[in-house]
């Protein structure tokens, strides 16, 4: 089992290319933390403060409608891929989402406070930083793309790729509700699946 620092060194530099120097300068401001399944990493209306990476377990991001109390799940975060609201971590304002752990969770994570402080004193850190952006922006603008451009069918097989256990791993209900389908359709759609396979 690997340790805290070097579940972080390896992510850091597969994610950035940062040096062991850079991975250094930041390695004790990333702390362990586990979550209970069915506790929270961030609150809806409250300032998100804290960028995890998912050691184990599987979050989910969604939204309730304070007017029909119903959620729709908007992303999925699991292992070795960063969880948090991102628009609320960069301008400190209250977040829109839930970030909820559906299995026991461990993440390690960095605060804004100390965040910045790397990015002031550290151009590669910086280059960490600019590349988060870029993959925040990019699932956004996938999410969005995903239900203009591709078929329920798609953006099903694209879920499977990026979390390939998903399946057995959550309740059937929180996939349809991040397709945007029906349990049914969500079935019928794994039974054609399975027969042409």
């Amino acid at each position: 089992m690997m340790t805290k620092n070097e579940i972080i060194a390896n992510h850091l530099r597969k994610f950035a290319a940062l040096t062991d120097k850079d991975i250094t300068e930041g390695q004790d401001l990333w702390k362990p933390r586990k979550i209970n399944k069915g506790d929270f990493f961030n609150m809806q209306s409250m300032v998100c403060n804290d960028l995890g990476l998912v050691v184990k377990g599987i979050f989910r991001i969604y939204y309730r409608d304070p007017k029909t109390e119903t959620d729709k799940n908007i992303f999925f975060f699991s292992e070795n891929q960063f969880v948090v609201s991102f628009r609320s971590f960069i301008s400190q304002n209250p977040c829109w989402y839930f970030i909820e752990a559906m299995e026991d969770a461990e993440i390690v994570f960095i605060s804004h406070k100390d965040l910045n402080s790397l990015y002031e004193t550290n151009s590669n850190w910086l280059k960490f930083g600019r590349l988060l952006a870029e993959l925040f922006f990019g699932y956004a603008q996938t999410r969005a793309e995903e239900f203009m451009f591709f078929s329920h069918e798609e953006r099903y097989l694209r879920l499977l790729e990026e979390h390939p256990n998903i399946i057995e791993r959550i309740p059937a209900y929180h996939i349809s509700s991040f397709l945007g389908i029906t349990n049914p359709s969500l079935s019928r759609i794994r039974k054609r699946l399975k027969n042409s396979s």
